[in-house]
């Protein structure tokens, strides 16, 4: 709560509290609990208004589009999530290594990894359930058992699960570590537009909620979470028209955060072909292109990111862990296409 939330208030049960300061004067009051709230989209926000959950000076508004006044006490609810209990759905898994306390996939583009708000099936998590049964850890919670680390939806590649409370807990702790001090290795290989002028490189760019769409991450100046990602440019496409259209790098995280590869590769103007989110505006360049590599391009619709290497000591006997992950064919027809440009 606000320091200068007043004490009597009738809203003092609420779950979160805003007194309005000048620079949010009459603004809409779904913009204003938005940029506060990390952790809620401005569609969720939207939502609970018209739900009645948002209180302004203790009345009830139900209008997202309520201008707030300077000193007026905001006041939200969020009613305790109902989400259905995930269920063992028998979807084909590609399993690397697997034995009582874990086991590696090979995560396919499009399988999204836990259940959510509009995945509440068809997920990697369910796929998991039919395949392990009870052995799958609880620390995850009851939506994610013995998830340990995910990758987004449309990126393909390895992740690690534990089946086990005690390799749960050891691997989060490496994971936690971002590798300093053990064998924990996270290497990517992405597809970028263009080619940096040199062949390695480091960003370093915290990472938080975009104010202008809650549902993308943006690099921040201040505050957000510290993301570090370490860039190798392994292939460079081009013709002599177009000697810098395209490169293939490998990316290794020294950190973990939502959408990061994607996310810094358009901070330095590498954005990854095919994403939708952080590369739409170089929709043009395809269109500039010629057969057959304007169709591959265009035909890929999904960002250009495989997690191609993961490794790390096994939590139970300390053997070091390594396993790497053949391109799928969708992004080896793609980068064949730019081979031949």
């Amino acid at each position: 709560m606000n320091d200068n939330t007043p004490e009597d208030t009738a809203d003092m049960d609420a779950d979160f509290t805003y007194q309005v300061d000048a620079e949010d004067t009459s603004k809409r009051l779904d913009a204003v609990l938005a940029a506060q709230l990390d952790t809620l989209s401005r569609n969720r926000v939207q939502a609970l208004i018209r739900a009645g959950e948002v209180t302004v000076d203790g009345a009830k508004i139900l209008e997202p589009k309520f201008r707030v006044n300077e000193g007026q006490l905001l006041a939200l609810t969020v009613p305790e999530a109902e989400d259905p209990e995930p269920l063992g759905e028998d979807i084909p898994l590609s399993i690397i290594f697997e034995d009582d306390h874990l086991i590696v996939v090979d995560k396919p583009a499009g399988l999204v990894v836990h259940p959510g708000a509009g995945n509440w099936t068809g997920t990697l998590v369910n796929a998991l359930i039919h395949h392990c049964g009870d052995s799958l850890s609880g620390v995850g919670g009851v939506k994610r058992p013995g998830i340990v680390h995910r990758i987004d939806k449309d990126t393909s590649g390895l992740l690690v699960v534990a089946k086990t409370d005690v390799a749960h807990q050891g691997l989060s702790a490496q994971f936690a570590d971002h590798g300093k001090t053990g064998p924990l290795e996270r290497a990517y290989s992405a597809l970028v537009w263009g080619a940096p002028s040199s062949l390695k490189g480091t960003i370093d760019a915290n990472l938080a909620r975009s104010n202008v769409n809650r549902q993308k991450i943006a690099v921040v100046k201040t505050s957000g979470r510290h993301a570090i990602t370490h860039w190798q440019v392994k292939e460079r496409f081009g013709s002599e028209d177009q000697p810098a259209l395209a490169s293939l790098m490998e990316c290794r995280l020294e950190t973990g955060r939502t959408h990061q590869i994607r996310v810094h590769m358009g901070h330095i103007h590498h954005p990854l072909i095919g994403d939708q989110d952080y590369g739409a505006g170089y929709k043009t360049k395809v269109n500039r292109l010629e057969e057959p590599l304007k169709s591959a391009i265009a035909g890929f619709s999904r960002q250009a990111l495989h997690a191609g290497l993961l490794a790390f000591a096994h939590p139970v006997s300390g053997e070091t862990l390594r396993f790497e992950s053949p391109y799928p064919t969708d992004f080896e027809e793609l980068l064949r296409a730019l081979r031949k440009f």
